[in-house]
């Protein structure tokens, strides 16, 4: 993960060239970043929500914070933006690389509440790895029934640290425990929820950080 003159950019890695507009704050909003980047494409509200297959109803009220997006919908609205969710959350302040981290150094990518992403790194620019800690609360869910699985161009791998949780990848579905793992090509379509009653965590790593 540390970025260094001696080591080429990885060339299935995101496209830089598709940056997220600078905020004067950080802790800018979901909607107001989102507004800002479909703003800097020269995109309607009509035009994203028609990309993404969105209702743009769903997309007004996310930019007026009148909403919080689920992760798989938020993941397709910055599909057709080329965007991910590592670099729509990322903090464009920070340039060099530490090497520890204490945990209230890790990103948020999800809500927080029924799913949490907490990405090592504020900014993954370059880099050819993320590493997750994932927290499903009961009932979280990556997906909606009837929706679309989600893709993308990486390879990812985890283990299980503690409850249960139910992963689809491509046409299987397993239930895994403490301790078991999977890795996978990420081009399959994969979909995670927790059906159970108790809190499921995961500690996981994709490459390149297409998530």
């Amino acid at each position: 993960m540390i970025e260094t003159s001696a080591i080429s950019r990885n060339p299935h890695a995101p496209d830089d060239s598709q940056e997220v507009p600078a905020f004067a704050e950080e802790s800018a909003s979901v909607g107001e970043r989102l507004k800002a980047l479909r703003q800097s494409r020269g995109l309607s509200i009509r035009g994203l929500a028609e990309q993404a297959g969105v209702p743009h109803a769903t997309l007004s009220i996310i930019e007026r914070d009148k909403s919080s997006p689920s992760v798989s919908i938020l993941k397709r609205l910055l599909r057709p933006l080329n965007v991910t969710l590592s670099t729509f959350f990322s903090d464009s302040a920070v340039q060099d690389r530490a090497v520890f981290y204490k945990a209230s150094d890790l990103v948020e990518l999800a809500d927080g509440r029924m799913l949490s992403y907490r990405q090592v790194g504020a900014n993954l620019t370059n880099s050819s790895m993320m590493i997750l800690h994932e927290r499903y609360e009961p009932g979280a869910d990556t997906g909606q029934e009837g929706e679309e699985l989600y893709s993308h161009e990486a390879e990812e791998g985890g283990v299980i640290i503690e409850g249960r949780l139910e992963m689809t990848v491509g046409d299987e579905i397993r239930v895994l425990g403490p301790g078991d793992a999977y890795y996978f090509d990420s081009r399959l379509p994969h979909r995670m929820r927790n059906p159970f009653d108790e809190v499921c965590v995961v500690v996981s790593a994709v490459s390149p950080p297409t998530f």
